[in-house]
């Protein structure tokens, strides 16, 4: 006897329709909004049971199956939903974001319209300084009086090269020549469209602490008002083992067995002998790996032996 197939009703969350199409404020002029999505918390469930049905009854069920997905690195079932936003965010961070090449993109030309005339800038609170230790970073903020000076710099800047370009326009200059003096200042728009699994790893990269100001107020806005509505159970998962949580090594696991077994000498021996600590005697150099190492024994309360 032929089977019936199984009457389906499309994934809808209440909760992310609300804001459908509502532009989120981001930055001063830029922002991002929900065009369309694909899927919930349920079809996760659904593709990883293979199943076509709702999915268990039970909550709770359905929580603990996606907190397992994500804790073992099951990613294919959160490729199942995908969300499709309209950004308007600077070129520069646009640069950025562009890196991650796991989405589809469609971006505002400038060589078929004028380009957008806002561009993003910098209050003079918010001029931060160059990091002394690491080369991609910052660290601490300018004086009052010279972040005056500089947003005073930067908005004459800015004016300057969007009247060049407009003039450039106005004479007939192909559009296409007369942007390129333009800042990286200046907003672009953009659709994004891309899966839950790949969001997670742009989300992991840019809200962390060490991303650029800029770009983590974007990722910031896409996870706490956008994904945390879209997804609520994955999203606790995401913010439990990703984004909040920590992972070790198998050398970072043999020094904690080594500390928490009262042998801090075997500890650091192990240090010397993964490359991560000098020999004895030797100059200590800086090490991202001893550095990230430290800062994980620190949060679990830990001393750290060579210190």
């Amino acid at each position: 006897m032929e089977q019936q197939a199984e009457h389906l009703t499309r994934p809808i969350v209440p909760a992310l329709d609300d804001i459908l199409g509502k532009p989120l404020k981001v930055l001063d002029d830029g922002f991002v909004r929900v065009v369309d999505y694909m899927g919930s918390d349920e079809s996760i469930v659904q593709a990883a049971r293979v199943s076509y049905g709702k999915g268990t009854k039970k909550v709770n069920e359905d929580r603990g199956l996606i907190r397992y997905l994500l804790r073992h690195a099951h990613t294919t079932p959160f490729e199942m939903c995908e969300i499709k936003l309209h950004v308007r965010v600077p070129m520069d961070c646009w640069r950025q974001w562009i890196r991650h090449r796991t989405a589809n993109v469609n971006e505002y030309s400038t060589r078929y319209s004028l380009a957008i005339d806002a561009s993003q800038r910098t209050p003079p609170e918010e001029w931060r300084l160059q990091s002394k230790d690491n080369k991609q970073g910052s660290e601490g903020f300018a004086s009052n009086d010279l972040g005056k000076k500089l947003s005073e710099q930067e908005w004459e800047l800015q004016n300057l090269a969007r009247n060049v370009y407009n003039e450039r326009v106005q004479l007939g200059i192909a559009r296409e020549q007369a942007r390129k003096d333009l800042p990286l200042s200046t907003y672009t728009e953009a659709y994004w469209k891309v899966d839950l699994h790949n969001l997670f790893h742009f989300l992991a990269l840019r809200m962390d602490a060490h991303a650029q100001y800029e770009i983590r107020m974007y990722a910031d806005t896409i996870g706490n008002e956008i994904v945390g509505k879209w997804v609520p159970l994955a999203w606790e998962a995401f913010l439990d083992y990703r984004l909040k949580g920590s992972s070790l090594s198998n050398i970072e696991m043999g020094i904690i067995r080594a500390i928490n077994s009262g042998n801090p000498k075997t500890a650091i021996d192990i240090a010397v002998n993964a490359g991560i600590l000098p020999p004895p005697g030797q100059e200590r150099k800086r090490n991202r790996e001893r550095e990230d190492l430290e800062t994980k024994l620190q949060s679990l309360g830990i001393d750290v032996p060579w210190k």
